[in-house]
C-alpha cells in the first residue's frame, strides 16, 4: 500500500510557486501578465501532477 506523509505536501505550494513565477517571469515583462502566466502555468503542473497521482494510485491497487 501507498504510505506518504502528508507533511511532503507542504513542499508543494512554495515550489509551484516558486516555478510558476520564473517561469511566467521569463516570458514577460509586465507584472500582470507574469502573474496570468504563473497562474496558467500552476494549473497546468497541478492537473499534470494529479494526473501522475491517480496512475500511481490505480496501479496501486492493481497490485
Amino acid at each position: 500500500m501507498l504510505s506518504i506523509s502528508p507533511t511532503y505536501l507542504l513542499y508543494y505550494l512554495p515550489l509551484i510557486v516558486a516555478i510558476s513565477l520564473v517561469f511566467g517571469a521569463t516570458r514577460h515583462e509586465d507584472m500582470t501578465l507574469i502573474l496570468k502566466h504563473a497562474m496558467h502555468t500552476a494549473r497546468w503542473i497541478t492537473g499534470f501532477m494529479g494526473i501522475v497521482f491517480l496512475v500511481m494510485l490505480i496501479m496501486d491497487w492493481m497490485v
